[in-house]
């Protein structure tokens, strides 16, 4: 199979691939960047454990094609401590004992990151709607809906 070159940013990072057509997003995070803290769930947009931003939006990375990000801005759960300062919202869940067996929280971080970064004083309402997508198979969700109402997060520059 012939192979494409995509030139894209990956938590502020620069990159330039050569790639499959028909490699997902999240199989390049995974298995050729080496960016596991995205989750492989359903494969099939159901589960919500994927979720990257893609240019600021959160986005289900198993129904993305890799050559799609061509030129784009993605964020992953890595991406969003700086060095070993967690991400204010990290913190949050944290201290908020949102983080139960873990799976499904770097899904529900992106999620809620993007809902904070367009609306910084969110609902609980509309917490749980961005989070609608996220499935937690713990139970966690009030603590979740908590931790993101409750954040610290500084509101999104320019």
């Amino acid at each position: 199979m012939k192979k494409v070159t995509i030139h894209t940013s990956i938590n502020r990072k620069q990159y330039v691939l050569e790639i499959k057509p028909n490699l997902t997003l999240l199989s390049l995070l995974r298995e050729e960047i080496g960016l596991t803290g995205t989750k492989c769930g359903c494969e099939v947009g159901e589960c919500g454990a994927c979720t990257v931003l893609l240019n600021g939006t959160a986005v289900n990375s198993c129904l993305v094609l890799a050559p799609q990000i061509d030129g784009q801005e993605i964020l992953t759960v890595e991406g969003l401590a700086m060095g070993n300062q967690l991400h204010p919202l990290q913190e949050s869940f944290l201290t908020h004992d949102a983080v139960h067996c873990g799976f499904c929280t770097p899904g529900m971080l992106m999620s809620a990151k993007d809902l904070l970064d367009h609306n910084p004083d969110p609902t609980e309402e509309e917490i749980r709607i961005a989070v609608s997508g996220n499935l937690c198979r713990c139970s966690g969700y009030q603590q979740i809906i908590d931790a993101v109402q409750n954040n610290n997060v500084p509101p999104l520059k320019g």
